[in-house]
This record gives C-alpha cells, sequence and structure tokens, in this order.
C-alpha cells in the first residue's frame, strides 16, 4: 500500500539519503535504525508529506502519494520527538480536538494510556513520561492508517511500553501500519528492518 522509490533527501546542501527503497502492506510495520544524523526523521517527516523527495516517489496503492497534500495527511498519524501539548489544557482537553477530527473517544484514549486519574490535571504538571503518554493516546483518535512514530518510548516506564505494544497491535490487526525510528527495541513483533547509514559527503545539484 505504501511504497518509497530510490528516495533521496537533501537538508541545505548536505545529502541525508539517496536510493532509499521500502514497501508496506496492510497491517505491517517498519522499524527505521541507524545512527545519529542518518536519516531517521527525515524520512519519517518525507513520508508525512513535511519535505519533498530530491528524487525519487512515496506512493500510495501505485499512486503519487504527495499529489493531493490534504488527502495524504488524512492518512498519516505523526509523532514526532517533541509531544506537542498545551500545558494550559488539562489531559482530556488536550485530547478534546484530536477527538472532534478523528475517531474514538477522549475516555477511552485516556483509559488505553492509564491516564483517566490525571484527566483534569493540568498538562503542565505532568511528568515526561506522562506527557509521552498523552501524546500516544492522541494516536487513538486519528482516522488515519499510517502512525509514524519517532522515538515513542522516550520517558516511557516499563509498563506503559507494554501498553504502546498493546495499541500497536490493536492498530495492526485493523489494518493500520506503523514506521518507526528507533533506538532501543519495540513491542512489534514481525516487523521489517531498514538501517540508515550516513552518506558520503555530498553537496545538492544546482
Amino acid at each position: 500500500m505504501l511504497e518509497g522509490q530510490a528516495l533521496a533527501v537533501f537538508r541545505g546542501e548536505r545529502l541525508v539519503f539517496r536510493d532509499l527503497d521500502f514497501g508496506l502492506d496492510a497491517g505491517g510495520a517498519l522499524l527505521l535504525t541507524g545512527p545519529n544524523g542518518a536519516g531517521k526523521s527525515t524520512l519519517l517527516r518525507l513520508i508525512a508529506g513535511l519535505l519533498a523527495p530530491a528524487a525519487g516517489r512515496l506512493l500510495w496503492r501505485g499512486e503519487d502519494a504527495l499529489a493531493d497534500p490534504a488527502r495524504h495527511a488524512g492518512r498519516i498519524a505523526y509523532l514526532g520527538h517533541q509531544d506537542a501539548i498545551k500545558p494550559g489544557l488539562s489531559t482530556a482537553e488536550n485530547l478534546a480536538f484530536a477527538a472532534a477530527i478523528g475517531r474514538g473517544s477522549v475516555d477511552e484514549a485516556l483509559a488505553a494510556l492509564d491516564l483517566t486519574p490525571l484527566a483534569a490535571l493540568p498538562a503542565r504538571l505532568l511528568s515526561a513520561g506522562q506527557r509521552r503518554r498523552l501524546a500516544l493516546a492522541r494516536l487513538l483518535l486519528a482516522p488515519g492508517p499510517v502512525w509514524l512514530l519517532d522515538e515513542p518510548t522516550l520517558g516511557l516506564d516499563t509498563a506503559s511500553v507494554a501498553r504502546l505494544g498493546a495499541l500497536l497491535a490493536r492498530h495492526r490487526a485493523r489494518g493500520g501500519m506503523v514506521i518507526a525510528a528507533t533506538h532501543l527495541p519495540l513491542p512489534l513483533p514481525g516487523a521489517g528492518a531498514l538501517t540508515l547509514s550516513p552518506p558520503a559527503a555530498s553537496i545538492a545539484p544546482q
């Protein structure tokens, strides 16, 4: 369903990666591994439609996925390094907007990440791990089938990682897809792996 063909990206004049290929079917998962600076986060941003490739194609069901940016955005749920939480809103209020434009209920999302006791607490009072769980809860309200996760276990304890594993398994069982950049093992049984390496120094074409 989702396929990358000979993808290349430059950031400024630096080549991040080139000739990168991958494919993912419904229910599939792909782990992006490699050292810092290899392009894992950049690839996630490209798939999310936030960056344009310098070369190659991103395909959805055989068609150019980026030809209609708004339509492609509806396929994607993206979790970056930042949790993107409004500190002045409560835990539940932070999920309300996602629920209004997506699917599912705030109460279900809170329960799935063990956040129900914190529902009324201002987000500024949450710990780093609790904020990460809140960001993960937002995924459950997103309608898109493709979850893009950048180091999703940052700040999570063992019990929270187990909850994340259950969410990922449920999403895949429903035909969803997961692409995750990570330095640590993730609960994604049967996932494929794509290891990125920093390319030799290269200058963007003029």
